[in-house]
């Protein structure tokens, strides 16, 4: 039932720390993310940081199941789904190439120009394509806590469950992005809700608000994964209130202080995704079913598809790592 019981189990306690640092270092970049989304907004974005801090997330995070945070989770997700609704109502309400509230003034490039689709372009931003996608589907170090929490729970109902999950938010996310780039084609931001630029539009500001209260209300599902690591890497499977209280209250302390320091949204994405979350997808997984299936030869042909596996996440790091290396050394970051 626990992520790093498995690692120590499998590999000793050098499995133990890989999966602690990969899932703590995956579910606080994504923490920080979340939490910077709401950062600009307001007069001061680190005055409301700390009330919201304060006032929404802190209490979310002292409860000490999971099971409390489905609620809060399941009207997130209904925030983003009328996130989506909006993005595909726009395309067919903003006209091309009206973009940033005035018409493109691309006096060399024709209107089919600027308006036409395309498949495939090579930039700076590509460097994060790979280690974004990583990003966006990483939910490995909650599956398990979740799975404990359950009723009734076999291993056929959470693999259903699994599948219905990722393939809803592989959806969710495929439409946003076909819809976001048609709307605003090569002048959709790397931030899809900062390119609608009509600031009196009640709609944009009403799901501006709705991807707000999604974020903040997903940020405690994630840090209970945070702690709860933290806890087993000192082996307390039992713990004091104020021991809670005090683990939660510093480690909101420094992800809000890294959330006031990192200049951007795509450096948690680069560096994030093409390293935690290219452990969590592929190779941690891959490499504990083949330890644990060693010798096993009437599993021949699921150890084969881990082993494919596991060269896909090699193959992943070794192309992303040095893309997000080298864009950043060119971009004049440290």
């Amino acid at each position: 039932m626990v992520y790093e019981k498995l690692g120590e189990q499998v590999f000793g306690t050098p499995g133990r720390l890989l999966v602690f640092g990969s899932t703590t270092l995956q579910n606080t970049g994504v923490t920080i993310y979340f939490t910077l989304l709401y950062r600009p907004w307001y007069l001061d974005g680190r005055l409301l940081l700390v009330v919201v801090t304060l006032g929404i997330i802190l209490p979310l995070c002292l409860l000490k199941n999971l099971g409390y945070l489905g609620y809060t989770s399941g009207f997130s997700l209904t925030c983003m789904f009328f996130f989506l609704v909006v993005v595909i109502y726009n395309k067919f309400k903003i006209p091309c190439p009206y973009i940033n509230g005035t018409i493109s003034d691309h006096h060399n490039a024709t209107l089919e120009e600027q308006c036409a689709p395309k498949y495939f372009t090579f930039n700076s931003k590509t460097a994060y394509a790979l280690p974004t996608l990583a990003f966006a589907f990483v939910c490995h170090p909650s599956v398990l806590p979740i799975y404990s929490e359950l009723r009734d729970r076999t291993q056929k109902k959470m693999q259903l469950v699994s599948h219905i999950s990722f393939f809803s938010m592989f959806l969710m996310y495929f439409l946003t992005a076909i819809f976001g780039y048609l709307t605003f084609y090569d002048k959709v931001e790397s931030e899809l809700l900062g390119t609608y630029s009509d600031k009196k539009d009640v709609l944009l500001l009403t799901v501006r608000l709705a991807v707000i209260i999604a974020v903040i209300l997903t940020v405690p599902v994630l840090f209970f994964t945070v702690r709860s690591s933290l806890f087993e890497l000192a082996r307390k499977t039992k713990y004091k209130f104020w021991q809670h209280l005090l683990v939660t209250i510093i480690l909101l302390i420094i992800i809000d202080l890294l959330v006031i320091f990192i200049p951007a949204m795509k450096d948690i994405f680069g560096a994030i995704g093409a390293t935690s979350a290219n452990m969590l997808i592929f190779i941690l997984p891959s490499i504990l079913y083949l330890k644990i299936t060693n010798g096993n030869d009437a599993l021949a042909k699921e150890r084969f598809w881990a082993c494919a596996f596991f060269a896909l996440g090699l193959l992943f790091a070794m192309v992303s790592i040095p893309l997000v290396i080298y864009d950043w050394v060119h971009s004049g970051n440290p």
